[in-house]
């Protein structure tokens, strides 16, 4: 009876632990980022300026938009653009007028400047916010599904110039050697895959548009729209597809794939094609 107890004693305890320990690792991990040597500081982050020995000259204070703070006997102080180690040394200067041999800390505690901005209709656009150190990966598991979005086309912008990594192999292929830390303003554009969704039209039983997969063939597409409807003249199914400089209509016989099990007579699909399929009573 006394080992039962302590074994459910012992589990309380692991729980415990567990529930202490992990917010002090993240906590640890956001004070590493914010306050290592290259962390650079921006505006609307939030200091905390220690005077030692000088209590009234210890305040929080945020930064300005204007990229400033104010320090009591100092004024204003530009704190965007300065690593925490480096504002230490500006204020501590700026209090030898007033202190004695000022020794001055600045820590970093909310870190609210370490925004990228995503564009496109790919997904939901605008800034955002991260609290630690994040790759390119991790933004996207953020940001939500990309079914919607053209992984060909997106590219991240940074200080003007696009970067030289392929977010297909990354997102599709799985190669992490294209996953990049991303920097406060770095830009990712992910455009909208429209015109390579494929529209399925007629006699199928969810007409509508899927989206395109690599490899994906007529009869692919038909089965994600549901499939035939009883009505549906299985080989006289169309293909329309834009060419550069003309429209082309496929003709597939999809009863006879079926039927004969002959998937050479399957076509497969180009991005942007529409599929049709006509109605027949007879």
């Amino acid at each position: 009876m006394k080992n039962s107890k302590f074994k459910i004693q012992n589990s309380n305890f692991k729980y415990l632990l567990f529930f202490l320990i992990i917010p002090i690792l993240i906590i640890c991990q956001f004070y590493e980022m914010a306050n290592g040597q290259g962390y650079v500081i921006g505006d609307e982050d939030m200091l905390n300026i220690l005077v030692w020995g000088s209590p009234e000259l210890s305040v929080q204070v945020p930064v300005r938009p204007d990229g400033m703070i104010s320090v009591p006997l100092v004024g204003d102080v530009r704190a965007t653009g300065a690593t925490p180690k480096e504002l230490k040394e500006t204020i501590e200067k700026e209090l030898e007028r007033f202190v004695k041999s000022p020794n001055v800390s600045v820590v970093v505690t909310a870190v609210n400047s370490f925004k990228v901005y995503i564009f496109g209709e790919g997904v939901p656009g605008g800034a955002v916010t991260l609290k630690r150190n994040t790759t390119v990966m991790q933004l996207f598991a953020q940001v939500g599904s990309l079914k919607n979005a053209d992984i060909n086309n997106s590219y991240v912008m940074r200080d003007g110039r696009k970067l030289r990594i392929d977010l297909y192999k990354l997102v599709v292929k799985g190669d992490v050697s294209q996953d990049i830390p991303l920097m406060p303003n770095d830009i990712i554009f992910i455009p909208d895959n429209f015109e390579k969704r494929i529209k399925v039209v007629g006699a199928v039983k969810a007409p509508g548009i899927i989206q395109y997969k690599e490899g994906m063939t007529a009869l692919d597409a038909i089965l994600n729209a549901g499939g035939f409807t009883e009505f549906a003249k299985q080989n006289d199914v169309i293909i329309v597809r834009k060419e550069t400089n003309e429209v082309k209509n496929i003709e597939v016989r999809l009863k006879d794939v079926i039927k004969d099990g002959d998937i050479s007579k399957d076509v497969p699909l180009r991005p942007g094609d529409m599929i049709v399929v006509k109605t027949g009573i007879f």
